[in-house]
């Protein structure tokens, strides 16, 4: 039996540990200097444990939707 959300420990327990994942994955998938890219906003949401960084980048923006406890981005939605 695994432990519940609240008991697993956070892989991005930190603001900077959630923009620095979701700069790199920008990064990588629309190949992008990571220097160029802003961060725009930054949320946390308490019940699901998920990270969303809003980033910037030339003309365009992007949602980056991440799991706290895995570590992993989940989504990301171009706007």
């Amino acid at each position: 039996m695994s432990p519940g959300i609240g008991l697993m420990r956070r892989r991005l327990e930190k603001e900077k540990d959630a923009v620095a994942l979701a700069v790199s994955g920008i990064a990588k998938k629309y190949d992008v200097l990571p220097e160029d890219i802003k961060t725009l906003e930054t949320r946390y949401h308490n019940d699901s444990g998920d990270w969303y960084v809003a980033l910037g980048w030339e003309e365009k923006k992007a949602i980056i939707k991440m799991d706290s406890v895995l570590g992993t981005i989940t989504e990301i939605r171009e706007i």
